[in-house]
């Protein structure tokens, strides 16, 4: 059913709310075919003007969200998120330097992959095409809003914003000023449109607006991504949530290299998802090698939660005790779960169950152990011997990035300007007629 046709009985204030979402859904659904159509210069073009006129109005920008973030403080709103929200003149530098970058990217469009001549003479091409009209809900970071714009425009695409509250005026200032881009350019308005925020309901809007929109990715924590991906009607790419494991096999060819691996992958960067949440050591090595697992993460201020006898046994002390929320959770701050476990079958074990299927990453010695763990893992992304942090679209070569894809169907792992398309088939004959 055609989501404008459905019979829902809504308050005044929601059946404005729904209007507005649906006439912007039906806006970009008419301008999707001017997008799919634009050359890769025209494309580029229009990127490399917007980071420039964002660079221009750098003021602008700051007086929007400083609105947002003294909005922010009056609600309690933590550092963390406020640091996430706040913008400074290196920060739309660096958004702006974005846009650059997927300017410079080979742009996938039209692409051919794959193809054959029939016996009776048919040219068949497989080419690449844009998915159409592309939503997306996201948190906080108002630095999401010119991304998915950037990589939406040079994939063919039209971007339909649903950001957070806690980032309107920001927000509502960077899709003003890439309107006016668009339109200086000669291109829709709604090639980039801001959904309101002021309700949740505006979400589950974007997400039962079938046969308007053809795809939403959410991007944020593991409630907003569960919330979108179950409510959903439209097709989904679910992205991010990233419990993601380190294992310290009895095999370990330099235990100096794992723990600094295993502190690269927390510490980092510890609000990403490919942080790393959780170590397991191996019960074979000796305990002074366990300990100074542990320690080396207390000491770069890391907060180690676990079984306190079990880590107490080898000396390790100021352990948070578990509960079983700690082996399932993303922590996204400096803390750490650890386990011992009884080499690599437990280890497996204990991923199969807790992992979200992001990126799982072993550090040993042993060639046999790596290539199981390599094989059995189920998730995006294997390390072997190498950081949590390396699951990212830059690190790949891949350029820019919409976000992890953590689900098996189109698209898995980095999510980039290819991730964005999808493909028809084209069928050239002669007049040829099937008996």
């Amino acid at each position: 059913m055609n989501p404008e046709e459905q019979t829902i009985v809504l308050s005044p204030a929601r059946e404005v709310e729904r209007a507005d979402v649906l006439a912007k859904a039906r806006a970009a659904k008419e301008v999707a075919p001017i997008l799919a159509k634009l050359t890769s210069d025209k494309k580029n073009e229009v990127l490399r003007a917007a980071a420039q006129v964002l660079v221009d109005a750098t003021e602008e920008i700051l007086e929007a969200n400083a609105l947002d973030i003294q909005a922010g403080q009056m609600r309690g709103m933590s550092e963390s998120l406020i640091d996430r929200l706040k913008l400074d003149a290196a920060r739309i530098e660096g958004i702006a330097g974005g846009l650059i970058q997927v300017a410079g990217l080979v742009d996938p469009v039209g692409e051919v992959v794959g193809g054959s001549v029939m016996p009776n003479g048919i040219q068949m091409r497989k080419v690449r095409v844009p998915l159409g009209v592309m939503g997306m809900v996201y948190e906080a970071r108002p630095n999401v809003t010119v991304d998915a714009f950037g990589l939406a425009l040079k994939s063919g695409n039209v971007a339909l914003l649903r950001g957070s509250k806690s980032a309107r005026h920001s927000n509502e200032k960077l899709v003003e000023i890439l309107q006016r881009v668009l339109v200086e350019k000669g291109l829709p308005a709604e090639a980039v449109q801001l959904l309101p925020c002021e309700t949740h309901d505006s979400v589950q809007d974007l997400i039962t607006a079938r046969g308007l929109v053809d795809l939403v990715i959410p991007r944020g924590g593991a409630g907003l991504i569960e919330a979108v991906v179950t409510g959903a009607t439209v097709p989904t790419i679910e992205t991010g949530t990233g419990n993601c494991h380190f294992f310290i096999d009895r095999d370990v060819a330099d235990l100096d290299e794992a723990i600094a691996m295993l502190l690269n992958g927390k510490t980092r960067r510890p609000s990403v998802c490919n942080s790393t949440e959780t170590v397991l050591i191996d019960a074979a090595l000796a305990d002074a090698d366990k300990l100074a697992i542990i320690a080396a993460l207390q000491s770069a201020g890391v907060t180690v939660h676990g079984e306190v006898a079990e880590l107490a046994a080898f000396g390790a002390g100021d352990i948070v005790a578990a509960t079983e929320h700690d082996w399932a959770d993303e922590y996204l701050s400096m803390d750490i779960a650890a386990k011992v476990v009884s080499g690599i079958d437990e280890a497996l074990s204990h991923i199969r169950t807790y992992s979200t299927g992001h990126t799982e990453a072993i550090a040993t010695g042993n060639i046999a152990t790596a290539q199981r763990f390599a094989d059995e893992v189920d998730a995006a992304a294997v390390m072997i011997n190498a950081s949590t942090a390396f699951t990212d679209g830059e690190q790949y070569g891949m350029g820019a990035e919409i976000g992890i894809s953590t689900q098996k169907l189109h698209a898995r792992g980095p999510m980039a300007l290819p991730e964005l398309t999808t493909t028809k088939w084209i069928l050239q004959g002669q007049g040829q007629t099937r008996p």
